[in-house]
Formats: C-alpha cells, structure tokens, sequence
C-alpha cells in the first residue's frame, strides 16, 4: 500500500487556545514517525508565528503573492454601471454625472465579472502584490512554509489557497495550522483536510467558540475530533458537551506553568513535563495508527 498524503489542519473557534502550541508539538511528535517527510504549513497569515519555535530555520524560497485588480479607463467608459451590477462585492463605484468610475481594491476579489459586463473594453486588469509565500529548512530536518499578508490587505483566503498549492511532492504529511475563529480564511485552511484537530479550553468562552467549531466542522462534513488544552483550569462544560455530541477526546494538555513558561520563550522541544508529553503522544498516535491510516490507497 502507497499512503496518500495526509492533511491535518488544527483549528479552534478563538484565539489564545493553544493552536499553534499544539500544531508546533505535534509536528514535532510527528517529525520522525514519517522521516521527515512531513512539512508544517502556518496559514495564519496575519499573524505566522510557527517559525518562531525554530530558530535555526533557513530561508529556502520566498515568492510574492498577486492579486489581479480591475482597473476603469475612464476615456473608455460611458459610465452604463454594468460593471458595478455585474459586481457582487460592491467594489466597484460608478456616478456617470460626475464621470466617475473607480474599483475599491479592498473590496475587489477579482472574479472578472466586471470584465465580462463591460461592452466598451474599458476595463483592464493589474496585478497588486497581496502578500508573500515562503519556505524554510532548519539544521534538524524541519521543513516549514507559511503566508504573510501584506499589511492593509484584505485577502486572506486568497493568499491561504495560494499558500496550500505549495509543491507538496515527496510529503506523507502536511500539517495546517488554521487561523483562529470560522469566517473564510478558516474554511479555506480546513475544507480539503482529512482531519481536523479542533483545539478548545475548559472556559466559558472556550466553550462558546468551540460549539461553533463543532458545527462549521459538521456542515463541511469533515472529520474531527478535539483537543482540550489549559486541562484543569475552569469548570467540566466543556467536557460534557464533548459526551453528549459524541465527539472524539483525543487528549487533555494540562495546564502547567513551566510549559507556558517555554512557550512565551518559543521553546516547546526541551524538557517537556511528562503527563503534557504523554498526551501529545497520545494524539500522535491517534493521527498516526488511525486517522492516516484510513486514508490509504493502493500502490
């Protein structure tokens, strides 16, 4: 049997959970298991901060990001507004007494309708750079891409889906660590993984955000399954929700001073406190022994 690459993406409804605490330590767990042919994607692209964890990490490649942006020849335009109709996002502004006509670059998700409505070819399209796509190797065999938004953009999705066309030939594993909350950027990380780690805390808010988690999760017919980080602190709501929707508890990260500590300090591979490592292991196993494992395809 050949394995087919296998997709994990580790997601939770708010930030501040432990997200990227487990996808880092999971990676790790990982990283041997499949001989390093696994790769660890940030796709938070507001904020990547996965390559802080690896401080020997060496640039490899790094490529600017496009984004193809209409732009209106008002010499051209007799201003008829079928270019605005046409425009589902509202980006584009045409007041024909004034003789104006203008896309809002911000709003643009460059989907070429307006370019189609126009009858007068008065609308051509340029290229705006949305933000960057790099990849980066350490001493230790880690292998690690992210995106970076361009600050002022509001094209997260598009840059995240441009992020996961990365070459991916040679990998067993790619493992994509989500954006906080459900909106899009979320959705686009998440939608074609063949499982998701949904990471949530025992709060209120923890709760609260991770019940839409659960339902963003069951409406994209995804598999997933949950990781409870902080275990110890706060109440057992969110441990009796996990009982009555059926959802797999792949472990427990206790809440652990020391541990925070080395994470404020990006260090989260040295001297790991055993009953946090125990369950990491635990979810590794899990990934590992059954999840990828029912993803195999013939040779």
């Amino acid at each position: 049997m050949e394995r087919k690459l296998c997709k994990i993406a580790i997601a939770s409804g708010k930030g501040g959970t432990g997200k990227t605490t487990l996808s880092v330590s999971l990676y790790q767990q990982l990283k041997d298991r499949f001989e390093g042919k696994i790769q660890l994607v940030d796709c938070d692209v507001e904020e990547p901060n996965d390559l802080l964890f690896f401080s020997s990490a060496k640039l490899i490649s790094s490529r600017p990001v496009y984004q193809l942006i209409p732009e209106i020849d008002t010499g051209k335009c007799n201003f008829c507004r079928k270019c605005a109709d046409y425009c589902e996002f509202n980006a584009i502004v045409v007041i024909p007494p004034a003789g104006f006509a203008e896309v809002n670059s911000s709003l643009c998700h460059s989907c070429g309708a307006c370019l189609i409505a126009c009858d007068q070819g008065a609308i051509t399209e340029h290229p705006v750079s949305i933000g960057d796509i790099s990849t980066y190797q350490s001493e230790a065999g880690d292998n690690l891409a992210e995106g970076k938004l361009k600050i002022g953009s509001a094209m997260q999705t598009m840059l995240i889906k441009e992020l996961k066309k990365e070459d991916t030939a040679g990998l067993d594993m790619v493992i994509y660590d989500a954006p906080p909350g459900t909106s899009c950027p979320v959705v686009a990380t998440v939608s074609d993984a063949d499982y998701v780690v949904l990471v949530t805390e025992p709060t209120l808010f923890g709760l609260h955000d991770f019940k839409l988690m659960v339902e963003l999760m069951r409406e994209l017919k995804i598999p997933f399954g949950t990781v409870v980080n902080k275990a110890g602190l706060g109440d057992e709501e969110v441990y009796n929700y996990i009982r009555k929707e059926k959802i797999e508890l792949l472990g427990k990260i206790p809440f652990n001073r020391d541990f925070a500590s080395k994470y404020a300090k990006a260090n989260l591979f040295s001297d790991i406190p055993g009953n946090i490592l125990e369950n990491l292991k635990k979810v590794a196993d899990r990934i590992v022994d059954v999840i990828c494992n029912e993803i195999e395809i013939p040779a």
